[in-house]
């Protein structure tokens, strides 16, 4: 009995792995992340960041920060 819940955890431990090593989770992954980037330094209110990238906002796709 323990046996066979150990090869069922495994299995499942194998699936996931798979399922997360895969290419299309990655490109996910990785398009998210960048998404999330660029959003963050267009659009951040933080002064710091706001200040730095006032100008290509204003120069980049007519994106508008005020």
């Amino acid at each position: 009995m323990k046996t066979s819940s150990i090869s069922t955890l495994g299995s499942l431990k194998q699936r996931t792995v798979r399922l997360t090593l895969s290419l299309p989770v990655q490109a996910t992954l990785y398009t998210s992340l960048c998404v999330l980037t660029l959003w963050t330094i267009y659009f951040s209110t933080y002064p710091a960041a706001h200040n730095q990238m006032h100008s290509l906002r204003h120069h980049t796709l007519m994106v508008g920060c005020h």
